[in-house]
């Protein structure tokens, strides 16, 4: 008898074996919606990255020390003496980057294509809930490095939890520890980083895994309507998705050691909190709520501003819910596909604005300031240099 039949036997005296092989076998097999096509791998994407956050997280514990004294030297010495620590401390921060955007772009195709609908209204909450969790892990994970922008994006950020209504001022003494940001606050950041939000998000992702397991991907006919997906209609799991998801993923990874190489994070200056340094931003996925937060003043301005930012992740996890309409087809949903539409751009507008404010710019020739909210400045060319650099 040999090794592999030996295993087997010893397996298949101990355990019902056969109804595992059975389930495998028919996952693995299963028709999938013949439009399925190069946008339905986001979701696989997104998993292959946490995995590839998870180890290189693990690599980065073994040197890392969340404390003010020692943080940032550990990033130091993780970047310029451990064997390989430059290659998985880039491959982790650029990972984040990009595992946020992939479940990003796994959510707009899951939007647009009607895949929120019933019976898979649950697959689509617990996907909102895994985006806003990965972006809660940028945030934490942004402040551990205990550089100059990390300490100031923190502090404005936290700062931000403080307009929130009636829970803002024990929010932002939970989120700290204090009154400012220090000790206590890259300590919680760090366990929330580490223990916290990796069990969270773990126990989403087998959530998601085993409910889209069970209802498959949607196909583009209306609710209650779906036709089983046999030989002639769909396409198989394996070996024609996996191939495309496997293309994918080499070129994701040629992609993410290309830009750990020729872009990589800079480790900056120590934290000091004596020195704010000028135009502190958030990271591009929560620029658009920054913007959105400064066109709001007064008395009620910041409460009013932190509901317009809320809004839109509530209509996110309740749209299944609200849009009881039976059509999946784009074409046939010119309502919601108008909401995703005026929603995105909306997003990026914010977004651009974000990014180019406090900022000095030119077009068609001419030179601009572009002030707080946005609104572009021309600027003669004897006062350029009265206005602030871009940063």
């Amino acid at each position: 008898m040999g090794l592999k039949q030996s295993v087997r036997t010893f397996f298949d005296d101990r355990f019902d074996t056969e109804t595992v092989l059975t389930f495998v076998d028919k996952q693995t097999h299963k028709r999938l919606p013949p439009h399925t096509g190069w946008l339905h791998v986001f979701g696989s994407l997104s998993l292959i990255l946490f995995i590839s956050q998870t180890i290189t997280g693990i690599l980065l514990l073994i040197y890392y020390r969340p404390t003010p004294e020692e943080a940032y030297e550990s990033i130091k010495y993780i970047t310029a003496q451990a064997h390989f620590g430059w290659l998985y401390r880039q491959v982790h921060a650029w990972g984040a980057t990009l595992m946020i955007a992939a479940v990003l772009f796994h959510m707009i195709r899951t939007y647009f294509m009607g895949a929120y609908k019933k019976p898979r209204e649950l697959t689509w909450v617990t996907g909102t809930l895994l985006f806003i969790v990965t972006i809660t892990f940028g945030f934490t994970g942004y402040l551990l490095p205990w550089n100059q922008i990390a300490f100031w994006a923190t502090t404005v950020g936290t700062e931000s939890a403080n307009k929130v209504p009636f829970i803002g001022p024990w929010l932002q003494e939970m989120l700290r520890g204090g009154e400012t940001v220090g000790a206590e606050t890259l300590s919680r950041f760090f366990v929330l980083h580490v223990i916290i939000l990796p069990w969270i998000i773990a126990g989403l992702i087998a959530v998601h895994l085993v409910l889209m397991r069970i209802s498959n991907l949607a196909t583009l006919e209306p609710v209650d309507q779906e036709k089983p997906l046999d030989a002639k209609r769909g396409i198989p799991f394996f070996p024609v998705h996996v191939a495309k998801e496997g293309v994918v993923f080499a070129v994701l990874f040629a992609v993410l050691l290309t830009l750990s190489v020729l872009a990589p994070w800079e480790i900056g200056e120590p934290a000091d909190p004596l020195s704010t340094p000028a135009h502190i931003k958030p990271e591009w996925y929560f620029l658009p709520s920054y913007q959105l937060l400064k066109y709001f003043e007064g008395p009620y301005g910041a409460v009013i501003g932190i509901f317009a930012c809320t809004v839109p992740f509530v209509l996110l996890v309740f749209w299944p819910f609200l849009d009881r309409g039976k059509e999946r087809h784009p074409k046939k949903r010119p309502l919601a596909v108008g909401v995703g539409l005026l929603g995105l751009l909306a997003a990026l507008f914010l977004g651009f604005l974000g990014h180019v404010s406090e900022t000095n710019q030119s077009f068609f020739g001419k030179a601009y300031h572009i002030d707080l909210l946005g609104w572009p400045h021309q600027v003669e060319e004897g006062d350029s240099e009265a206005i602030p650099a871009e940063h």
